[in-house]
């Protein structure tokens, strides 16, 4: 029976692949053994690379519970870049500081967006930009595809991440004006007029009097015919 079955067999193998028995068996076992070794490769990759992170995953911390830090200044916030391991891992969008510890291989130390960590990056993120005159609060002069980038950061950032504090908005110092020795033209203006007003005021005090001498003679004046008149009807 078992004979009668391997003559079918061998028979069956002629008639639909051309081969003999013989060579049939050799490229099947060929096909195995390449089969076993693409897999044995790929496996042990993808194990390596499942184990390493496995052990990453290990080496690192429990996260802490965000601390609210409330208002601290750009300079403060730098200090939460990640280098430290015992601070949150902090960044900031437009002015509102989050704690992305738990993104910390994408805003750590080695991630690839480590250098908007501990700053305000809302210009960088909104330009898609990675340099160093980016990584700052101010998003004046911003297009509107560029404000729009911006919001969909925020909006991510908002549902993803606990805000833990503000960045304080820097004061700019109002300065004076220097003083160059010389008065300005307003001043020289007020003083021309103060002069010309305190000139006006002296003038009519001194008119005042000069009325009052001219009506004092006309009244003697007019006196002396009547005195006269006097005297001759009395003679």
């Amino acid at each position: 029976m078992a004979v009668q079955l391997w003559e079918t067999l061998k028979e069956a193998i002629v008639a639909y692949t051309g081969f003999s028995p013989s060579t049939f068996f050799t490229v099947l076992a060929l096909l195995f053994a390449a089969y076993y070794v693409v897999t044995g490769l790929f496996g042990s990759s993808d194990d390596h690379h499942h184990r390493h992170r496995h052990a990453q995953e290990e080496e690192m911390p429990p996260l802490r519970p965000p601390v609210q830090l409330g208002e601290i200044t750009a300079e403060e916030l730098k200090a939460y870049d990640g280098t430290d391991p015992e601070k949150p891992l902090l960044m900031a969008i437009k002015a509102q500081i989050y704690d992305v510890s738990q993104s910390r291989m994408f805003y750590g130390p080695g991630g690839p967006y480590a250098l908007f960590a501990g700053k305000d990056a809302s210009r960088a993120l909104a330009k898609m930009s990675f340099e160093e005159k980016d990584l700052t609060g101010d998003i004046s002069g911003l297009g509107p595809f560029e404000i729009d980038a911006l919001q969909d950061w925020e909006y991510k950032f908002m549902s993803k991440y606990v805000k833990v504090g503000t960045v304080k908005s820097e004061e700019v110092p109002v300065t004076e004006p220097e003083s160059t020795g010389e008065p300005s033209e307003s001043t020289s203006r007020d003083i021309d007029a103060a002069a010309a007003a305190a000139k006006h005021t002296e003038d009519g005090k001194s008119e005042t009097p000069a009325v009052k001498s001219d009506e004092t003679p006309s009244n003697v004046d007019a006196d002396i015919p009547l005195r006269k008149m006097k005297k001759k009807r009395t003679s």
